[in-house]
């Protein structure tokens, strides 16, 4: 096993994550493309572990620089069809930063992602929406394709989600769609309890200054 691997959490004997995160930051801060592409190539792993703790790294590298995994982005498309369901979250919590650099990717798989948003547990669904979100406020094009989807769900989610998943649709809105994105917020806001109905009230007003 290479030395960079060795470091992994799993390879540790350890049971929380902090190693990976530590990884994660050592591989960003020097900008080690050859470290990250070693990463990358396991998160193919046939051991579970291994193939886990490489799909974390690589989106804890995202979330602090997305094009430092942006070009792994189709390994993450694929990665959505996993078993595994932390698997499956960890894909899409890369994709959902690599959006922000490469829209056209998520644009390219809106079915692959909308299918494993509806599917999976609440993480995956949370970045399904950022990963939408980031990607529809790239241009005018993608904005009209995507929102009406976005809109949909915050219509018929669960009320203790709207508030969240509101807060991940705001990428995706401007001054053309704020005043339809605020209608169904109010319109949410009946059925919320007083913590819930006071966050998505801090939303819609950051909507109303667009």
């Amino acid at each position: 096993m290479s030395e960079l691997l060795n470091r992994l959490a799993y390879l540790q004997t350890r049971r929380d994550r902090t190693p990976n995160l530590d990884l994660a930051r050592d591989l960003a801060a020097r900008e080690d493309k050859a470290g990250i592409r070693e990463i990358a190539q396991n998160m193919w792993s046939e051991n579970k572990n291994i193939h886990s703790d490489c799909v974390h790294v690589m989106y804890e590298i995202g979330i602090i620089e997305p094009k430092f995994i942006e070009p792994y982005g189709e390994d993450f498309i694929k990665l959505l069809k996993s078993k595994y369901k932390d698997m499956v979250s960890g894909a899409m919590t890369a994709l959902a930063e690599i959006a922000k650099v490469n829209p056209e990717l998520i644009f390219k798989h809106l079915d692959a992602i909308k299918k494993a948003g509806e599917a999976e547990e609440d993480t995956a669904i949370d970045t399904s929406i950022s990963a939408l979100a980031h990607t529809a406020a790239a241009n005018e094009g993608y904005n009209k394709a995507i929102l009406p989807y976005l809109l949909e769900h915050l219509s018929t989610c669960r009320p203790k989600d709207v508030p969240h998943h509101a807060e991940r649709t705001l990428p995706a809105i401007n001054e053309i769609n704020k005043d339809e994105f605020i209608n169904i917020l109010k319109k949410r806001q009946k059925n919320l309890d007083s913590a819930a109905f006071t966050r998505l009230g801090r939303i819609i007003r950051l909507a109303e200054k667009l």
